[in-house]
């Protein structure tokens, strides 16, 4: 009966075995490389906001320093 409800009586094909092996590795890679552009996004925005903060500093309003 479950072989009846998959559509097929004999084994498992070999190029449907193959071309989800191969979905699975690009699934892989796809998550690999996500992984890595969000640590590249993550580091851009904080260099990002570090310019922003020193950007905000008034040099000019800056109170002197302690000698």
């Amino acid at each position: 009966m479950a072989k009846a409800l998959l559509g097929y009586v004999g084994g498992s094909d070999p190029r449907l075995l193959a071309e989800m092996r191969r979905l699975q590795q690009r699934v892989q890679d796809l998550e690999s490389e996500l992984v890595r552009i969000q640590a590249e996004n993550d580091a851009l925005t904080a260099a990002a906001s570090h310019d922003t903060f020193m950007k905000s500093i008034d040099a000019h309003q800056a109170e002197p320093a302690l000698t």
